[in-house]
């Protein structure tokens, strides 16, 4: 029984970790795959018609996330780029699991990322990519049903009321089933390659 108990405590310890902001706790998952779901993917946004979205509107199919704003200098176009190009590879080699897989950019500043700006935004990447994002209220919500760290960072010396910010966020390519819970994540060190063949395993 030592083993089983051993694995249970270093499985709980390394789900999550806690990182403070401004005396604001967010929940980062480590290890996510450690336990079953946990994360059941609901939210209430707009798309870049401002028309409502919810989760509802994609079921019965993947959905493949990523959290973002545009103004990010590298990160995001970097992960939306392997997103868009992992798309591509099934689209070639698997087209019926391709088909069955929702691209979804969900912005974390929704103080500058209209949805203007995030239709002209995503068509940067990929036809098939759907912006998201909504009220600061509707963001701080979706982005803790997934467990999204983001927090806004002013340059040192600049003004916090001035629109020169950044946004310090955590970055993973989340895929959600068709029931719309957690799947599995991808992070930056795979490769749209390692990316597209692994979502060839999971998506049936």
């Amino acid at each position: 029984m030592i083993a089983p108990t051993r694995n249970l405590l270093l499985g709980l310890l390394s789900l999550v970790c806690l990182a403070f902001t401004g005396g604001v706790a967010y929940v980062l998952i480590a290890m996510p795959e450690m336990v079953e779901a946990p994360i059941v993917g609901s939210f209430e946004l707009i798309d870049s018609e401002s028309k409502p979205v919810t989760e509802a509107d994609f079921a019965g199919r993947y959905m493949l996330m990523y959290f973002g704003y545009t103004f990010c200098p590298d990160v995001c176009p970097t992960e939306l780029a392997k997103m868009a190009a992992a798309l591509d590879i099934l689209v070639e080699t698997e087209p019926d699991k391709a088909a069955k897989l929702v691209p979804l950019f969900i912005s974390v500043d929704p103080e500058r990322d209209t949805p203007e700006r995030l239709a002209e935004y995503a068509a940067l990447f990929h036809p098939r990519l759907i912006a998201l994002t909504g009220s600061p209220e509707q963001i701080r919500a979706v982005a803790a049903a997934y467990k999204v760290f983001y927090v806004k960072v002013h340059p040192e010396g600049s003004a916090t009321g001035k629109q020169d910010y950044l946004m310090d966020h955590s970055s993973q390519i989340y895929l959600m089933g068709p029931n719309a819970h957690y799947v599995t994540h991808y992070s930056s060190t795979l490769s749209a390659e390692q990316v597209a063949a692994d979502l060839a395993k999971r998506v049936e």
